[in-house]
């Protein structure tokens, strides 16, 4: 149990640290200082203090829980922690305060005549057990789903899988990841052949330069920037934000760089032309390390369309690559792009400089993105043809949003084409599945099914009849959620919704379960950094909350699949992390065994003779490497990377006439996601109680719009009235208009498009044309 630091002097040393990133953070606001966060705490009096993940974002900030009486009283940041040092943001250092919200889902309840009526919780899962193999047995294994979460913990992911397709038999498991990780996901496999970054924090440290391409990271990843901005204030780090719009990011960076959504594809290519024309290019490193491919164009918008994985891949040389970027030189680019030619070639001079450090940093504006895929490979190539990869400050580095996107989603696999290692279409990955799994190798079907928004559309059209849904909120996450409202009503689907709290998805349910909240079970996290991290169980939950993981297993075995499931209630979480990672053994994705994890605040994966590997592909740091060469790409069979030729495409929808405006969605400091757990944190929801629209003091007052009052965005699918809010949070450029999507009353998604990557099957939130009224 990690309860006593080692030594004082390494106590010390730590506090230094994060007094040094404190201090950073002091020059925006969202930040809670260390000092402050040991004054709470000493209010509390003598407190038994546990080790943790914190429940939010992707960062994966360790915090001590401070518990009483057997209440979690007070939290503070883990100074033994790398990834925060004690530092916590305020949704971290308010997390616990929720968990005794008046309303919190405590005993299974049953929709009986169209009211909710209290079940024991035995009771309620024999329903679902028998729903379940009911609709199985009228309508096919593929009429019953799962929809799981980044927010699932390892074991709850793989139990769901197990149950899904090696009991069951079905690939109709897909995750709230979906919408914000799967083009990480598509971007890290083409280029590399290996999901997840290949660098780690550390390289913050080491850095000359940070450039974030459409990422917010003060409130998104607040604790990361003040990471950065300690930098900035010690070692002269540069800041380049390039973004849609100004935020709060923009204004603590040291150049701001806006640019017309969707054309970051073209600015990327651009950064290449420069770095190829100027004699930048790392031709060494290009020659050993990389292939140039060019993939298929006019690939589609994901709207209705089928479902495929794969994109066509044609090897190219680098002449070719070169030809194809002469449409993209920074004179043609800076007239539809509306980023200046001075700041493209101001970009491709920060990366093209051999004597300069440069981590790239994206999240959601990079992703949810229809061509979210092609948009992770250009960043690639920028760091691939100047060879800045693999090594410490210098790397491109793909932010996760959910506290366990990559641990869970990614690592344990639970999308429709996952398995915890690999993916169902290829044979060796199935037989490695049910040797470990115990089940035959033909029970796991060798072809997908739904991804998230397919999912949801076969459920309107009929032909998913039970889903159930975990540690998600989709009804209020979804694009163009005004579809799938009516769809979930329908008494032709049975839903299962396991919660902590009622949401709008609990509301259309059949069956709500009573969920555990993080601290009330034991758990693992995997975070943006490889990170895999375990917690014991702190506290009782009330009355007959359960984990996840727990009511998976119930409820396979009342099906009849108890010989694949046999766990005990006290030590499942560790008896299944324990068959887990025998899916990851060896070099290139050793696991971290169950000792270290809890010793440790921490442990990145692969974990190779008790040492983690923080920089992945180059021989100086990877002991998979073994090629014989200072980089081996060893994800790709013959160990180099690649890099892809991708063109620019226009959005599916753009402003015209009648919808004369971009939408952009996203999220705010004080709230996470939905905000089912934050809006029930009263000093997060009264510091920001309700979303708003924001617009371009110009546009306002074209519209006669003043702060505050009522507006109404409308789409071709749905309208949502906000207030309206002008020069306050942020500063959307002329033409575009911004909205939060965390308040369940003011549902923005109800206006959003639900076209995606082809590849990735990532909805654009980011972009599609609306119009405005003064209500």
């Amino acid at each position: 149990m990690y309860t006593s630091l080692s030594s004082r002097r390494l106590f010390i040393k730590q506090m230094a640290k994060a007094a040094a990133i404190t201090a950073a953070a002091g020059m925006f606001p969202g930040i809670i200082f260390a000092g402050e966060q040991e004054r709470a705490a000493a209010a509390q009096g003598d407190l038994e203090w546990k080790k943790g993940p914190c429940r939010f974002c992707g960062v994966g900030c360790g915090i001590l829980v401070g518990i009483k009486d057997g209440k979690a009283v007070a939290v503070k940041g883990d100074p033994r922690s790398k990834v925060n040092k004690g530092l916590l943001c305020v949704k971290g250092y308010h997390q616990t305060m929720c968990i005794q919200s008046k309303d919190r889902l405590t005993h299974a309840l049953v929709k009986k005549n169209g009211t909710y009526v209290k079940t024991p919780l035995d009771e309620a899962l024999d329903l679902v057990a028998s729903k379940m193999k009911e609709t199985i047995e009228k309508h096919g294994k593929d009429s019953v789903a799962m929809y799981t979460s980044g927010q699932s913990t390892i074991p709850e992911g793989y139990v769901a899988s197990k149950l899904m397709k090696g009991a069951i038999g079905t690939n109709n498991l897909d995750c709230n990841a979906r919408l914000c990780m799967a083009s990480a996901v598509a971007g890290f496999l083409t280029t590399f052949g290996a999901d997840e970054p290949m660098g780690c924090y550390e390289d913050i440290e080491h850095a000359d330069y940070f450039i974030t391409w459409g990422n917010n990271m003060a409130e998104m990843h607040p604790v990361l920037f003040s990471r950065m901005l300690e930098q900035k204030q010690r070692r002269g780090a540069k800041i380049v934000d390039f973004a849609t719009r100004t935020t709060r990011s923009s204004t603590a960076s040291d150049r701001s760089i806006l640019f017309e959504p969707q054309t970051d594809l073209a600015v990327a290519n651009a950064i290449c032309y420069e770095i190829i024309e100027n004699g930048w290019m790392n031709k060494s490193f290009v020659e050993k390390h990389c292939n140039f491919t060019k993939g298929l164009t006019n690939i589609g918008y994901g709207l209705e369309d089928k479902f495929a994985f794969k994109d066509k891949a044609t090897p190219i040389d680098f002449e070719a690559y070169r030809e194809f970027l002469q449409d993209y030189t920074p004179e043609k680019v800076a007239k539809y792009s509306k980023v200046s030619v001075q700041d493209i070639k101001y970009l491709a001079a920060i990366y093209g400089d051999p004597n300069k450090k440069v981590v790239s940093y994206w999240c959601m504006g990079m992703n949810q993105h229809t061509r979210g895929t092609w948009m992770n490979n250009l960043v690639y190539n920028i760091h691939l043809l100047t060879g800045k990869i693999s090594q410490p400050g210098n790397g491109p580095f793909s932010l996760t949003g959910q506290p366990s996107a990559c641990g869970t989603a990614r690592e344990v696999g639970t999308f429709t084409h996952k398995l915890p290692k690999g993916v169902v279409t290829n044979e060796k990955h199935r037989r490695l599945a049910a040797k470990i799994w115990k089940v035959p190798y033909e029970r796991i079907p060798a072809k997908p099914t739904y991804h998230t928004t397919e999912m949801f559309r076969a459920v309107d059209r009929g032909d998913i009849k039970f889903i159930w849904t975990q540690v998600t909120n989709p009804l209020v996450s979804l694009p163009k959620t005004s579809r799938y409202r009516p769809a979930l009503e329908k008494e032709s689907c049975f839903v299962v919704v396991s919660d902590v709290f009622p949401t709008p998805t609990s509301d259309v349910a059949d069956v709500i379960l009573p969920a555990s909240w993080h601290i009330e079970k034991s758990g693992i996290y995997g975070n943006s950094e490889r990170r895999t991290q375990h917690w014991d169980q702190m506290i009782e939950g009330p009355g007959e909350t359960t984990p996840d993981a727990w009511m998976t297993i119930e409820v396979a075995k009342r099906m009849g699949f108890g010989d694949l499931f046999p766990y005990s209630r006290e030590n499942h979480v560790e008896e299944i992390y324990e068959e887990y990672i025998q899916f990851h053994e060896g070099k290139k994705h050793g696991m971290a065994p169950l000792k270290a994890l809890k010793r440790k605040s921490g442990v990145i994966w692969p974990y190779v003779e008790g040492k983690s590997t923080l920089w992945r592909f180059n021989a100086e740091y990877d002991p998979a490497c073994d090629n014989g060469k200072a980089f081996h790409f060893y994800g790709k069979p013959d160990g180099k990377a690649v890099i892809w030729q991708r063109p620019f495409e226009p959005a599916p929808e753009k402003p015209d006439a009648e919808y004369p405006f971009w939408l952009n969605t996203g999220r705010v400091v004080e709230h996470w996601h939905t905000g089912s757990m934050t809006r029930r944190i009263p000093v997060l929801h009264q510091a920001m109680p309700n979303a708003y629209i924001e617009l371009h003091p110009d546009d306002a007052m074209d519209y006669g719009i003043s702060n505050g009052d009522m507006v109404k965005v409308i789409s071709k699918r749905g309208a949502c009235t906000m207030p309206a809010s002008i020069n306050e949070r942020g500063l959307p450029t002329k033409g575009q208009v911004f909205a939060p999507f965390f308040d369940e009353e003011l549902m923005i998604n109800d206006v959003t498009l639900d076209a995606f990557c082809p590849i990735s099957k990532e909805p654009d939130f980011k972009k599609c044309a609306v119009k405005i009224e003064k209500v």
